[in-house]
């Protein structure tokens, strides 16, 4: 028996946006067809109108693939495509061309507090909601008190919905659909519901329900809550797949595109010496722009030389995306003859949060800039994250500890590596 949960062909998308269709009385319809004859013998039989629709493709050749228990994460910019994808597997939409095939119980969050009516009770609304999601009666009863402390409204409960906050009224909606239990979960930006406090409450649940063998497409514009539920990725752009793969390398190259700048340097290239390019080579991976490990690492840059320098002064600095200075170190009284040189920096590990990063470095003969070069790409830090499960207590560093637990009245040791 096959474990594929959602089998996507060839899925595309087309909306119009030109003129569209209204409706009409009989009084209407007698104009325009006496309109439209007129047209037609002033244009010899033309007839070709001046406002004909155009098209777009929101999705255009989507084939994916997922199997139960999976979870899929879904990023891109805005209009990318990724609602409009979670919108056709959610049977909202139907699609243009191709096909999506999904085999079992589908919940979909997609817009927090669809059907609520304000005039009902937060009681009344809880049944309405859940009953829209596809829950039983018998189901809301038995997970009611739940869905109330989850929400924090008990208080409120009984009172028309109305009179809630729109903070009071989105944690109680999430709180429904974050209850609803079934086995294929579509997800789009819901996380990003309430305060601080909520939110954090709300990345714990769908941490519970991804741990819970149910298969997940996850669309968000947060790569911390990426990073933390998704096993693989999925980068939309202008509504095709742009790359598909394990988390870390497909979230990097994702922030890395998104945040690289368009000129390398603000000083003019000398004449005497530039750089040509740079990479990671050891160790060796897919691309010499990535790290997906902590071993021991070697960057290497080429420089190009046309003049002697004799007192050359060389630097080099790592920032984050941030901008934020993460390292540096310089070397003085360099000599370099004209020719191609390879310039070689040796790390025992390069322990940094996954994302992206920026290398700089610079040359100098006296007090004159010769070359100020931002390393182009940027570096991607694609290493499994070894760090506090709440993102907001991560740091800069990421590397591997080992913890144990000794009991004073015995003597073994209970050892547990993270």
């Amino acid at each position: 028996m096959s474990n594929v949960a959602i089998q996507i062909d060839s899925l595309g998308k087309r909306y119009r946006i030109g003129p569209r269709q209204r409706y009409y009385t009989v009084r209407d319809r007698f104009t325009d067809a006496v309109a439209a004859s007129a047209r037609w013998f002033n244009s010899n039989g033309a007839g070709a109108s001046k406002d004909e629709p155009r098209y777009f493709w929101a999705l255009r050749d989507v084939s994916l693939e997922l199997k139960e228990g999976e979870v899929l994460g879904l990023i891109g910019r805005n209009g990318a495509g990724k609602t409009t994808l979670l919108k056709i597997l959610s049977r909202v939409t139907q699609p243009t061309e191709g096909s999506a095939e999904i085999r079992g119980r589908v919940g979909s969050l997609l817009e927090v507090g669809t059907g609520f009516h304000p005039e009902l009770t937060g009681r009344e609304n809880t049944y309405l909601n859940g009953a829209i999601l596809g829950m039983g009666k018998k189901e809301i009863a038995r997970k009611f008190d739940e869905i109330v402390a989850f929400a924090e409204v008990a208080d409120f409960i009984d009172e028309p919905l109305k009179h809630y906050s729109t903070g009071m009224q989105m944690r109680l909606a999430f709180a429904i659909a974050a209850h609803f239990e079934p086995q294929i979960l579509l997800v789009d930006e819901v996380l990003a519901v309430g305060d601080i406090t909520f939110q954090k409450k709300c990345l714990g649940k769908m941490s519970e329900v991804a741990q819970a063998g149910r298969t997940i497409i996850l669309v968000s514009h947060q790569m911390n809550q990426i990073r933390r539920l998704c096993e693989k990725v999925v980068w939309m752009d202008g509504g095709r797949i742009r790359k598909i793969g394990p988390t870390a390398e497909t979230a990097s190259a994702y922030e890395a595109a998104m945040t690289s700048r368009g000129a390398n340097s603000d000083v003019d290239r000398s004449a005497k010496a530039r750089f040509l390019q740079w990479e990671i080579v050891d160790p060796a991976g897919a691309s010499p722009h990535m790290l997906s490990s902590l071993d021991p690492v070697t960057v290497r840059i080429t420089l190009e030389v046309s003049q002697p320098l004799r007192h050359g002064h060389h630097g080099i600095a790592l920032f984050d995306r941030d901008r934020q200075l993460i390292w540096a170190w310089a070397k003085d009284d360099i000599r370099l003859e004209p020719g191609i040189h390879a310039l070689t920096y040796g790390f025992p590990m390069l322990p940094l949060r996954p994302g992206p990063y920026f290398w700089q470095a610079s040359l100098w003969e006296d007090k004159e800039a010769l070359e100020i070069w931002d390393f182009m790409p940027e570096m991607n830090i694609a290493t499994p994250v070894h760090q506090h499960s709440r993102d907001e207590w991560n740091g800069i560093l990421n590397f591997p500890c080992e913890f144990s637990i000794r009991n004073n009245d015995s003597h073994g040791a209970t050892t547990i590596r993270s």
